[in-house]
């Protein structure tokens, strides 16, 4: 008969899965649970209100060209200076946060960010509308670099995917409803108006965000070294394929913004003459492109990303061309086919930032976010330039050249050797 042996003091019996798990859901918030419910509502609040915030202005161009006399790469510096300040905020607000925490920046972003919005409607100046959208998009660089940081920190790993996706929906349903509302409000009320909806319905956001979001539970506290920084962007940019990557979201962004910078001038002229509420209007064609950062993102986990990423390009292409006709049912469709490429192609290269990075993953999106927020700035206002050159025929040739770089730089990409165990 064998006895019973008693473990040694030292030794400790492996962990049972459901003790592993429960450990888990001491640590993470999992689905289900009131907890992630509130996550969730609160940054697609979150989100909802940065991209509304930032692209509200965009409908109204036309408008204020003619309000304060001003040409359209003047006029599209509303929105400009407001990406190029979120895109410098980036390299700022994302290692604050690592010392005071991911709750209190954001808070503070989006509140900053929806009183300046109201602000910017009773500035007497061209200028002070300007100051106030510069703030506006460095307030927001505090949830735009952040966010994603907290969901991977709080949220539990097998849930993650499904969290992003509803904090991505929310950034593309606010983009597009920031368009419309001002979009449509703007041919019966003033654009100081539609600005002040704007902000408060942001306001209300950011106030929902505040009570509703469950207080960091994985946060530490880190001291901010500059050097280790500096040794981290050194790193990326000596990699074979990040740099690459960083390059196909500065011409896919600035491609995007370019031609929903202008179409507006393009539709309000002849021979279309249309109204503005209708121009507004066209913004759900943004709905195509909600649908395609998912489905092109999951075609691209079956196909591979050196396949996927060179065909929504040539897509993109494609709904150009379509755009320079003039039958209005063509540019229509033109408009659908080339959001659907660019949040597929944007999904695809975004992606690759994770797999190609080995280390310092935050920095390289980071790096990755300020090249993306950078395109839509420099080349939404230089677009103007050729849009006064050429008309619409200017700015298929400045969009087509943007595209003709995205799509070599996709192809340099696909020639690449895989790194590790992760293929390129």
């Amino acid at each position: 008969m064998k006895t019973a042996v008693a473990p040694l003091a030292h030794e400790v019996p492996p962990a049972a899965p459901d003790a592993i798990a429960a450990e888990l859901a001491e640590i993470y918030i999992e689905k289900g649970t009131p907890a992630f419910m509130r996550t969730v509502l609160a940054l697609f609040c979150g989100g909802f209100a940065t991209f509304a915030l930032l692209y509200c202005v965009q409908p109204m161009m036309p408008l204020l060209s003619h309000e304060y006399s001003i040409n359209a790469a003047q006029s599209s510096l509303i929105l400009s200076i407001a990406t190029g300040m979120l895109a410098i905020g980036l390299l700022i607000t994302g290692p604050i946060s690592d010392r005071i925490g991911r709750k209190p920046v954001m808070v503070a972003a989006l509140f900053a960010a929806a009183l300046c919005t109201m602000a910017s409607a009773m500035m007497p100046s061209w200028h002070g509308v300007l100051l106030m959208r510069a703030l506006i998009g460095l307030s927001l660089s505090g949830l735009a670099a952040v966010a994603m940081t907290y969901l991977s920190e709080e949220i539990h790993p097998q849930h993650i995917g499904l969290a992003m996706g509803l904090y991505i929906g929310g950034n593309a349903i606010g983009g597009m409803s920031g368009r419309l509302i001002t979009g449509v409000l703007i041919d019966f009320v003033s654009w100081h108006t539609a600005m002040l909806v704007i902000g408060g319905l942001a306001l209300i956001a950011a106030a929902v965000f505040w009570k509703i979001l469950p207080e960091s539970r994985n946060f530490r506290a880190r001291s901010l070294h500059p050097r280790s920084l500096l040794d981290g962007f050194t790193m990326h940019f000596r990699d074979a394929g990040l740099p690459l990557l960083f390059l196909e979201a500065f011409v896919l962004m600035g491609a995007f913004v370019t031609l929903f910078n202008y179409i507006g001038y393009r539709l309000l002229a002849a021979p279309y003459h249309m109204e503005q509420a209708f121009v507004g209007l066209l913004s759900v064609v943004y709905l195509s492109g909600i649908y395609s950062s998912a489905k092109i993102g999951s075609m691209a986990d079956k196909l591979g990303r050196r396949k996927v990423l060179w065909s929504t390009i040539a897509l993109m292409i494609g709904g150009l061309a379509l755009t320079m006709f003039t039958p209005l049912p063509l540019v229509i469709i033109g408009m659908l086919i080339f959001t659907f490429g660019f949040f597929g192609a944007h999904s695809v290269a975004s992606s690759w930032i994770g797999r190609r990075a080995t280390k310092a993953k935050g920095q390289a999106s980071s790096l990755y976010l300020f090249s993306y927020y950078a395109g839509g700035s420099i080349a939404g206002t230089a677009g103007g330039v050729f849009w006064h050159l050429g008309g619409w025929n200017g700015i298929g040739l400045f969009i087509v050249t943007l595209l003709v770089i995205a799509l070599l730089t996709a192809l340099k990409l696909a020639k690449l050797p895989p790194l590790g165990n992760h293929p390129l």
